[in-house]
């Protein structure tokens, strides 16, 4: 699939989350097979640009290309010259959030609070797209509630803009996460466009990613929450398309040297305290449905230091290799939501 200039290796990206999709957690995932992982978003606020949060958000150091930032706003000026700051400093490809559904988001009317404004949807667009030289995506969903869907018309808008590719989550702002997601309009968004379409929402193992594929038939595949603790679901996905059989669960040991790799990532990118405290949610999400994961994970939370934090994680795995070689789920274990 082509972005512009850049030929992707495969069909599979990582969708951009708040808190989530740091450079760490995009280059383990990039690591474990994602061809393309999308930034945080960065706000086009220029008043923020220099806080410690939007800098880092904005690190790409070492990232294998093509680097890819979304930014966030309703002030198409704004969006542009946000665009250009961050191609400035190192993204190749920038895209537009107009799906976010969190209330802080849109209630400045921001994220999927645009798609009750089509004519802003516009201006945003157009502006972004004069305002950079590297190819600009748009991440949407199926409209703003289920009386006024508009993703057709918003795709042939955002074709007509010049967009390069359209990400689009199968549900609407209303519907937050909760029910089905719309593969059906994914499928009608792909039959009306030329430009790439990336079917997004609910794929969560090898399987669906396959009948998602066929279903929409949609350029690539967009994983987000699947992704969260289980990194390695890229390599799966792309060894079933590729021969239609399963990969065994992975090495508890490897499991745990993806872990504890990545958690070294934390701490040297957000520092002693930070990093002990953002690795609690990548611990939990890897840890859970595995054997004693609930126990472990309350004595976790308590641990202050990155150095007990990797000594107990390490300790956790040893205990799983002595029952199996490799990951064994427990669906009576399954931890709290984070």
């Amino acid at each position: 699939m082509l972005i512009g200039p850049y030929r992707l290796k495969n069909r599979l990206i990582v969708a951009p989350m708040a808190g989530v999709t740091d450079r760490p957690f995009r280059m383990l995932c990039k690591k474990m097979g994602a061809a393309l992982a999308v930034s945080e978003m960065i706000t086009a606020n220029k008043a923020l640009w220099t806080r410690e949060k939007t800098l880092r958000r904005a690190d790409h150091a070492g990232e294998p290309e093509p680097i890819a930032v979304q930014i966030a706003g309703a002030d198409p000026a704004q969006m542009a010259e946000a665009a250009r700051l961050n191609v400035e400093r190192g993204a190749q490809i920038i895209d537009i959030n107009m799906g976010c559904p969190a209330k802080k988001v849109c209630n400045v009317a921001a994220g999927s609070a645009l798609l009750r404004d089509e004519a802003l949807v516009g201006r945003i667009l157009e502006r972004v797209v004069r305002a950079v030289d590297v190819p600009v995506t748009l991440k949407t969903r199926t409209g703003w509630c289920r009386e006024t869907r508009n993703a057709l018309r918003v795709a042939r808008l955002a074709e007509d803009c010049g967009i390069a590719a359209l990400a689009l989550h199968g549900r609407t702002r209303e519907d937050m996460y909760r029910g089905d997601a719309e593969y059906d309009t994914i499928r009608q968004v792909k039959a009306a466009v030329s430009i790439p379409v990336i079917a997004n929402g609910d794929i969560d193992s090898p399987q669906k990613a396959k009948a998602v594929l066929a279903e929409t038939g949609a350029d690539a595949i967009m994983i987000g929450r699947a992704a969260q603790g289980r990194p390695w679901i890229f390599r799966e996905i792309l060894h079933y398309l590729a021969h239609g059989e399963l990969l065994p669960p992975p090495r508890v040991d490897e499991v745990r040297d993806i872990l504890l790799a990545h958690l070294d990532e934390l701490y040297a990118f957000y520092g002693e305290y930070s990093g002990c405290r953002i690795a609690r949610k990548h611990i939990a999400w890897t840890t859970r449905g595995l054997k004693g994961a609930n126990a472990f994970r309350e004595a976790m939370y308590q641990l202050e230091s990155t150095v007990e934090q990797h000594a107990y994680v390490a300790a956790f795995f040893a205990g799983l290799a002595t029952d199996s070689d490799r990951l064994v789920y427990q669906t009576q274990d399954l931890p709290e939501q984070i």
